[in-house]
């Protein structure tokens, strides 16, 4: 019976070690909390009329205000009741993870999406990861080409793949993976939807950012300890167990 003990406690231990592992350190990456209400189009600071609203955690702004940028819903992101509607009938779909997503506009005002990340290790490494996907503002006409995100964290930038859409069309979502190292105790993890097509409105949509630190991924020395003293725990019980048999 001690010796299930030990192995449950072990269990617990080896749980906890992995979910140290997957301590998401963005603050509302699936964008679902809004301070007036969804299908909106981005205010820099506190909303001042009723057609426009933030993301907590997050900041919208291209350099006088929140930029062109829109926290839309799939259940109308495709219809008129939308502040940006995009073209539906061609294989629009949520993202992998369903609900409100952010939508940016790369070649008409142009706004950063950002949020400060604190409580850094400097030169631990940080892995990002996030969906995204292209799209085109309805009843608008062109293909849309190279279209992509500028990700920035501190004062390293990364780009996704370009993405490109025919007329009316729809990319489907990616998924995203990037790895940083911190340079700072706190840091500006940036979005800017960049792009140079001639075309129709494209839109950057972006969904689930997700930030870990890898070395969470090894577990604490105290961890480590406790995991140690219960294997050393094992030992014994096995050796005075064979001493009686003997």
């Amino acid at each position: 019976m001690r010796i299930k003990s030990v192995l449950l406690s072990l269990s617990v231990l080896a749980a906890l070690s992995a979910n140290l592992a997957h301590a998401n350190l963005i603050v509302n990456g699936g964008f679902e909390q809004v301070t007036n209400g969804t299908n909106k189009r981005l205010s820099y600071g506190t909303p001042t009329t009723g057609d426009r609203t933030t993301l907590t955690g997050w900041t919208s702004y291209n350099g006088s205000d929140g930029g062109y940028n829109f926290v839309l819903n799939p259940s109308t992101a495709t219809t008129s009741s939308s502040a940006l509607q995009l073209y539906g009938n061609n294989g629009f779909s949520a993202s992998p993870s369903g609900g409100n997503f952010f939508a940016s506009d790369p070649l008409y005002y142009p706004g950063y999406l950002y949020q400060s990340i604190g409580n850094l290790t400097v030169g631990a490494s940080y892995l990002l990861t996030f969906d995204y996907a292209l799209a085109q503002q309805a009843t608008f006409k062109g293909a849309n080409v190279d279209d992509y995100w500028q990700v920035g964290f501190g004062n390293t930038f990364q780009n996704t793949n370009p993405l490109s859409i025919a007329e009316g069309g729809f990319s489907g979502w990616k998924s995203a993976t990037m790895s940083f190292t911190a340079t700072s105790a706190t840091q500006f993890l940036s979005f800017l939807a960049k792009g140079s097509s001639a075309g129709a409105p494209p839109f950057m949509l972006l969904d689930n950012v997700s930030m870990d630190v890898v070395a969470n991924k090894v577990p604490e020395p105290a961890t480590w300890s406790l995991m140690l003293g219960g294997l050393g725990a094992l030992v014994f019980m096995a050796r005075r167990r064979r001493d009686k048999q003997a």
